[in-house]
């Protein structure tokens, strides 16, 4: 049976703000513009739930999230911060930190396969249409049942290049495929890797349990993804972490409510998830959204605005901290006021005003409670993280990476047979039969050539001895007028007898 855990203090006015572990699986909400202090929050936020034991997965966006592997000091600020609340139990210490790096720069190469991206994601990624997401989805089945595994994307040219040379067939088999639609795939493709999105695909594939490990004092590991380079494909980023997400939903196994979460998974600039994401897509979230719970993972969105997220999957995010919004225009306003809407009123608490008013490092803070009900919102000061605020020296970074036991797993890159080495390897079977043939069909045409030739020289032959068949003839003729005379004598004698 699973011990109680003990909420801990997250923010503090005249009361303290505590989060219930219990409820950490039921996601939630960070927002503020721009220099309101949500990553410090998150800072904080990813501390405690390491403290509990509970791994975190998070993007770093600025970079400044390193400085979670060190300990903080004691700065004026934060001293001063700390005096105003009245805290004094706050020891400053660094957590397990293991960085990832899409572009294997800053840390761990982090990688998967395009087939366990599927054809959905890659759709979304590659920005296609309805139609050529169809045409997507019948060459993933088509290589299924073909045995061609879609690794990488050298995998993926491989099997639209076949693909192309094979419309009429697949389309048969399949349903309509059209050479169009390939090539649009294809010049996709192509505008990938010149993005160096190919980073992404490729062997090994990371491991979900690779992030959910602890150290030997307990804490559970912070997962930094390195995202300042990431962020400047945006699409990339975003269907990424949406991977991440469909893989822990697909993999973990159901535990029910837990005593705190197994995985606490962040989503940093969350409004590049939903961008111009198709329906279908988005449908997809919100499910994974909210069966997740019931595998032990909390979900957590960062972002400027509550209204960047779908109101479908805003509605599921029970724990709720707000930064300082800006209302300069009236669609700003507008905002603002339907942000303080989606809290749990408090009489004593203008949420409408105090979200413009705010202070850096303070907060709107709703949280749930052991039951699961919002708390009334309230206006508090965010506590300061116990690790240093900023970033620590690339070369550090380097050494946390080198000194990781899963640098040397990551570090090797694999690759195995699959779509393009076996179509590959088709062609060459083929280009040798063909050339087999070919052989064949050239040592066939030499041999007739020469029965012809031989064929066509026997009357030169023949014309040669004309002489020798001309004396044959006039012999035939001798014997044939020499027997007729023959004859004729013995008749003529027979009849002469008889006068």
């Amino acid at each position: 049976m699973n011990q109680p855990v003990s909420p801990f203090l997250i923010a503090q006015n005249e009361n303290p703000i505590l989060f219930h572990p219990k409820m950490g699986n039921r996601h939630g909400l960070i927002t503020g513009a721009t220099g309101t202090g949500k990553t410090v929050t998150l800072q904080g936020l990813a501390e405690n739930f390491s403290r509990l034991g509970v791994p975190v997965f998070l993007p770093d966006i600025k970079g400044d999230l390193s400085g979670l592997a060190v300990p903080g000091t004691a700065t004026p600020k934060i001293a001063s911060r700390l005096n105003l609340l009245k805290v004094t139990d706050h020891p400053f210490e660094g957590y397990p930190l293991l960085f990832w790096d899409i572009f294997a720069k800053t840390g761990l190469p982090l990688r998967t396969t395009v087939s366990d991206m599927g054809p959905l994601l890659l759709s979304r990624l590659f920005d296609l249409n309805d139609i050529q997401s169809g045409v997507l989805s019948i060459l993933f089945k088509m290589a299924d049942d073909e045995g061609l595994l879609i690794l990488d994307l050298k995998d993926l040219r491989a099997v639209l290049q076949f693909a192309q040379e094979n419309v009429k067939a697949i389309s048969t088999k399949y349903g309509l495929v059209s050479s169009v639609s390939i090539s649009s795939i294809q010049r996709a493709l192509l505008t990938l890797e010149e993005q160096d999105g190919e980073a992404l695909f490729g062997e090994p594939v990371l491991r979900i349990a690779d992030l959910m490990g602890n150290d030997e004092r307990g804490y559970g590991r912070i997962n930094v993804l390195a995202a300042d380079e990431l962020i400047q494909r945006p699409r990339l980023y975003a269907t990424f972490l949406l991977w991440l997400l469909s893989e822990l939903y697909e993999n973990l196994p159901e535990v029910g409510d837990l005593e705190k979460p197994r995985l606490i998974l962040c989503f940093d600039e969350a409004h590049l998830l939903f961008r111009d994401a198709p329906t279908v897509l988005l449908e997809k979230v919100e499910l994974v959204v909210r069966l997740i719970r019931s595998k032990g993972v909390g979900v957590y969105f960062i972002t400027q605005n509550p209204a960047d997220i779908p109101e479908v999957i805003l509605g599921q995010l029970g724990n709720r901290i707000m930064h300082a919004l800006r209302a300069f225009t009236p669609k700003d306003q507008k905002a603002v006021r339907a942000a303080a809407e989606t809290f749990r009123q408090n009489p004593a608490v203008d949420a409408e005003k105090a979200l413009t008013e705010l202070e850096v490092g303070e907060a709107l803070i709703s949280l749930l409670d052991p039951k699961g009900t919002p708390i009334p919102v309230e206006r508090a000061w965010v506590l300061p993280p116990r690790s240093q605020i900023g970033p620590i020296p690339p070369e550090e970074r380097v050494r946390i990476s080198r000194m990781s036991p899963l640098a040397s797993l990551y570090s090797q890159v694999t690759d195995r047979e699959s779509a393009y080495e076996l179509l590959n390897k088709r062609i060459a079977i083929s280009a040798e039969n063909a050339a087999k043939e070919q052989a064949e069909a050239a040592k066939a045409k030499e041999a007739a050539a020469q029965a012809k030739q031989e064929k066509a020289a026997a009357p030169a032959r023949r014309g040669d001895s004309m002489i020798e068949a001309v004396a044959k003839s006039a012999l035939r003729s001798a014997s044939s007028q020499m027997g007729r005379t023959i004859i004729r004598s013995i008749l003529g004698s027979l009849f002469g007898g008889k006068k």
